[in-house]
């Protein structure tokens, strides 16, 4: 799956109860809350991944290499460490708090975060 492209999220299911799982501060919440909805852009190359979340709040870079442990900072500025894999076309990526699913549906991609019993679901378009 290439991944690679400038994505505009479209869609948030259950946004504001996976936020309060997660333990993230009121101020998160509310800014997610009122906030258009974010772009992300992601450059693969290979095995190598850069997503860069831009929102009008801010703007948060991710990097990783399938199969290598990283440290992801979540919105907040709380850090997990994750191995993410490739695993039928889907990048997953499972810490100590959520596992997370990414895939590309169609023109879509659909990001599933568990944390508990508590899931949130994220569509994005390619723009």
């Amino acid at each position: 799956m290439d991944f690679s492209g400038t994505w505009k999220v479209h869609s948030q299911e259950n946004l504001e109860d996976f936020l309060k799982a997660m333990g993230a501060p009121e101020m998160i919440l509310k800014m997610r809350q009122s906030e258009e909805r974010p772009v992300m852009v992601i450059e693969q190359k290979g095995d190598d991944f850069t997503f860069i979340m831009k929102s009008a709040a801010c703007s948060q870079t991710q990097s990783f290499t399938l199969g290598k442990e990283t440290e992801i900072t979540i919105p907040g500025g709380r850090k997990f460490k994750c191995t993410v894999r490739e695993e039928g076309g889907k990048l997953i990526s499972v810490t100590e708090k959520f596992t997370c699913v990414r895939e590309i549906q169609g023109e879509e991609m659909i990001e599933t975060i568990t944390c508990g019993s508590v899931t949130f679901i994220s569509k994005s378009k390619r723009v």
